[in-house]
């Protein structure tokens, strides 16, 4: 059988991970930078970032929390004083240890001016802004402190893949300071439900909610919650977390209050966020072997329109119809923002398959036999490219926002469909080691998906999992009902099933 034609080289089948770059590539979203590891977010790949923090931000502010911002360079004894998060980070901390450049004898650049103490580039901000809270936070009264920042976060990555995992990105991170446990327990799972809402209702992915194992968790921390989705290899992606940090980091950074009855006490604190990697979940969610299919509700753009002009004589008619359908899209409101309206007016037949790769919701095809029948000719890029029909320019107009909501529908229903079906509960060890054995030893990325299995809770046997499989406990699903059943790995007695997968 012949194979069908495909704009994206190799497809999804064939090589996951080039198709994965190529997909990048072929819509203008993002490229390598000269620095290794780091990206250059381009316009088209940046919108996206910009609507998700646009939502974000509107969301974190009903709840009270106010935007600040703290330096990218930590004093390396910050670090120090909370050992498992230091221990946690080590690896992957960039330090500065001068703040000069000199030419040395034969006119080369080289460091000069050591510092006296080095100092790290953000991993993450707990222990500089828990230095701050330590001078704002007295009293009581004082509580509860809800902060976030939107920064960048320098890791050093040995390995790295655009959006996913690189030395730089971009992220939230909200802290938050409270006087009681339970109030910061309630914040910690407030922020991770407000993630939910974001990553399922606009990103259109459907997500695991739940709670990391203690080897799984934020150094430091508590407890660590999370949201994992599946991508379309079947590996799970950590889309988002929100930790409790219970005392630990009060205690290293000495903030305390004055209770009501007027002792002193350690606050209780959280810190949550999610980063650019959302991209690349998106991405991977929904995308196909033509590029990328944006959520109309995070879409870089709503819909292009492409006036098909055959001879100079159409010029005038086909522009003034394009131009005032443009104006009275952009009338219009689709989820709390303007209907984004492009309008390419290249005369080349690459121009269609252009805005296919780079996902826009709706294409409008408008020449001369359309607008003499008052009508537009209309591709949805949640269908096949060749599948458009002509609808009444005035009926279009009315139902735009119907059309793009059912897009939105169509994607998280066959993204919910793909991690259902790809879903398996196993309660024997050989059919557990067969589900995440690659068939194909020249594509040892395709393996079953997302187990649902028994674990006793002993962090040996999470150990022995990871090493023989390389799958991990992505979480303990809050939703996940108690059962008796036996330990996949063990045998040994367990009250619930928990979420096994290989993982980004």
């Amino acid at each position: 059988m012949k194979q069908a034609q495909t704009a994206i080289r190799p497809t999804r089948e064939e090589n996951y991970p080039e198709w994965y770059q190529e997909v990048i590539k072929a819509s203008d979203m993002a490229e390598l930078s000269p620095v290794r590891g780091c990206m250059v977010i381009k316009p088209w790949g940046y919108a996206l970032w910009e609507n998700i923090t646009r939502i974000m931000d509107d969301m974190f502010k009903a709840t009270g929390v106010r935007n600040a911002y703290f330096p990218l360079f930590i004093p390396i004894n910050f670090l120090e004083k909370e050992a498992q998060h230091v221990e946690g980070f080590a690896k992957e901390c960039a330090v500065v240890t001068h703040h000069k450049l000199e030419k040395n004898e034969d006119g080369a650049l080289v460091p000069a001016g050591k510092l006296t103490e080095p100092l790290i580039v953000r991993p993450t901000s707990e222990t500089i802004i828990g230095d701050s809270f330590s001078k704002w936070i007295k009293s009581y009264r004082d509580l509860p402190v809800l902060i976030n920042q939107w920064a960048n976060v320098v890791r050093w990555e040995m390995r790295t893949r655009i959006f996913l995992r690189t030395s730089e990105f971009l992220w939230q991170e909200g802290h938050t300071a409270h006087a009681t446990r339970q109030e910061a327990i309630d914040r910690t799972h407030m922020m991770l439900n407000l993630y939910k809402k974001v990553v399922q209702e606009y990103m259109a992915m459907p997500v695991i909610i739940g709670e990391k194992t203690p080897a799984e968790k934020f150094p430091g921390a508590e407890t660590t919650t999370c949201i994992e989705a599946m991508m379309q290899d079947k590996k799970a992606l950590q889309a988002g977390t929100s930790h409790f940090l219970g005392q630990n980091f009060a205690r290293a950074s000495d903030i305390t209050f004055q209770t009501p009855q007027e002792t002193e006490d350690y606050v209780w604190t959280t810190s949550w966020g999610v980063s650019t990697r959302l991209i690349g979940g998106l991405i991977m969610t929904h995308s196909d072997d033509n590029g990328i299919v944006l959520p109309p509700r995070i879409a870089s753009a709503h819909v292009v329109l492409m006036p098909i002009i055959r001879s100079e004589k159409d010029r005038e008619t086909v522009m003034g119809y394009t131009d005032a359908l443009a104006a009275r899209l952009r009338e219009k409101c689709y989820y709390h923002r303007p209907i984004n309206v492009e309008v390419d007016t290249r005369n080349t037949g690459a121009r269609n398959w252009d805005w296919i790769k780079k996902g826009v919701p709706l294409r409008v095809e408008i020449g001369p036999k359309d607008i003499e029948k008052d009508s537009v000719f209309v591709g949805r890029r949640d269908r096949d490219p060749k599948d458009k029909i002509a609808i009444q320019k005035d009926e279009f107009i009315a139902t735009i926002g119907d059309i793009l909501d059912d897009i939105q529908q169509a994607l998280f229903d066959r993204a919910l469909a793909f991690r259902e079906a790809n879903t398996c509960v196993i309660d024997d060890i050989n059919t557990f080691d067969a589900f995440f054995t690659p068939k194909n030893k020249e594509k040892p990325e395709i393996h079953g998906g997302f187990a649902l299995a028994h674990w006793c809770g002993k962090e040996a046997c999470e150990a022995s999992i990871k090493d023989r499989l390389n799958v991990s406990i992505r979480c303990v699903p809050f939703e996940a009902e108690n059962e008796s059943g036996k330990c996949i790995e063990c045998g040994e007695k367990s009250r619930k099933r928990v979420v096994f997968a290989k993982a980004y």
